[in-house]
């Protein structure tokens, strides 16, 4: 093995020995915390050490698992629970699309294809999402793989072929699929639209979504577009690229490991994780915290952290953020010129979050202006006040605002054929019901 790819694979071993240790000392905490004979000393030291093991080893632990959906049952008219099914219904190698089937519910009229985010966290990040709509629609969703998990000889894994796969899964779906893509996917979506409208314009979606996506990402500037443009490449492949260890099936592959895409999350609002693990310590010492509670269920999954390959990664940064290939219409695909202004049947609808600081208004509102084909009529843009990144698709400000948004442009857009049920209407400044899934910690205001 040359010796860049031995280095990378210590590092990646050095990163995992020490999340294993962190968990260890948790464990280690939490036992001398709780051993029976401390509880004759009345001091609060033990029980803080007890509490502060059970929150370290949770924390650390659960950042090699991958979370399951859990999808609760839905409700169906005649007052019967109808139990959701996942099952895959392409597997490819880098990713599967999945479909939420609602067992003893006539297929509804609503096709949804979440695309979800290949940018460090499993696709189970969309769980209060996929939960939202599935009341009202067909869900289907691009369940990514970690990278870690994948042979070498499977190949490669970049922008191109991500967009590969999203006009292969799209295909398969037909012609009256509404596609919602959130954050990191959002311009490779509007690329994989471009090369249906070219190639097949049968198989275009009936809608687009783009929800949060650096389409444009020098429209606003964010301390994520600010990395992309400080650093070199070449900085870039030699700081974080690393070779997956011999304990996973992917040994050898180069990626982008999760844990170092964890490391800068957690950095970009440390004192919003700080105060929320601090309080987590305090609760657990009280006796008050339960393993469902709030801070449990939304850092179980958002501590749990996939690689992706090197070349996607780079590939990213690289294209999407530094060239601007989407953002002036010049990405390409096996060499190819895919023309975004080839789209012209797709209704084509945008959501930001007023305080994003992860894609900041006006970078994704930018595929408005590239999409020149597409009538104005079936252009709408929606910029929601007071909502962070991970709000405007999973937290208060989805569920209240910006789903019945949706759902009426997929309802506005439908074929004629289409029997789609009538969606309640939300005037300026009002909202729908509670969906019923709770909200995570500071949901509006943490990184994803």
């Amino acid at each position: 093995m040359p010796s860049k790819g031995l280095k990378g694979v210590l590092s990646y071993d050095a990163m995992e020995t020490i999340r294993n240790t962190n968990e260890w000392l948790g464990a280690t905490a939490r036992a001398m915390g709780s051993y029976p004979a401390f509880a004759l000393v009345p001091h609060p030291a033990f029980r803080m050490l007890s509490a502060w093991g059970r929150v370290t080893e949770r924390s650390f632990a659960r950042m090699v698992i991958k979370p399951d959906w859990e999808i609760p049952a839905i409700a169906g008219a005649e007052g019967q629970d109808h139990i959701v099914y996942v099952e895959p219904v392409v597997k490819r190698p880098f990713g599967d699309l999945i479909h939420f089937r609602v067992a003893r519910r006539d297929p509804m009229p609503r096709k949804v294809l979440l695309v979800a985010p290949m940018s460090g966290h499993y696709a189970t990040l969309m769980r209060s999402t996929v939960t939202s709509l599935l009341s009202d629609c067909e869900v289907y969703v691009t369940d990514w793989h970690n990278a870690r998990d994948i042979a070498v000889s499977e190949g490669k894994f970049d922008v191109e072929d991500y967009t590969k796969y999203l006009v292969d899964f799209i295909r398969h779906l037909g012609p009256d699929v509404n596609v919602i893509a959130v954050c990191q996917p959002a311009p490779l979506a509007l690329a994989a639209t471009a090369m249906l409208a070219e190639d097949d314009p049968a198989a275009q979606p009936r809608t687009l979504t783009l929800i949060g996506g650096p389409v444009d990402p020098d429209a606003a500037a964010t301390d994520v577009t600010d990395f992309g443009n400080r650093i070199t490449m070449g900085e870039l492949e030699h700081f974080v690229i690393q070779s997956v260890g011999f304990k996973y099936r992917g040994a050898g592959r180069m990626v982008y490991p999760g844990l170092a895409q964890l490391s800068s999350f957690i950095s970009m609002n440390a004192e919003s994780h700080s105060r929320a693990f601090i309080n987590q310590i305090f609760a657990e010492a009280r006796g008050t915290a339960s393993d469902g509670d709030k801070h449990n269920r939304f850092y179980d999954e958002y501590l749990a952290v996939m690689d992706m390959t090197a070349e996607f990664y780079l590939s990213t940064v690289e294209r999407i953020f530094k060239n601007l290939e989407i953002a002036q219409n010049r990405f390409t695909v096996d060499g190819r010129a895919i023309d975004i202004g080839k789209i012209t049947d797709v209704a084509v609808m945008t959501v930001e979050g007023a305080n994003d600081d992860i894609s900041a208004p006006g970078q994704c509102v930018a595929a408005l202006d590239l999409c020149s084909g597409v009538a104005a009529s079936k252009k709408i843009q929606h910029l929601e006040p007071g909502a962070g990144h991970y709000g405007i698709f999973a937290g208060k400000s989805w569920r209240l605002n910006i789903r019945p948004l949706v759902l009426d442009f997929i309802d506005d857009n439908a074929s004629p054929a289409q029997d789609t049920k009538p969606t309640r209407r939300r005037k300026q400044g009002g909202s729908t019901a509670d969906c019923g899934v709770n909200d995570p910690v500071d949901s509006d205001k943490i990184a994803v």
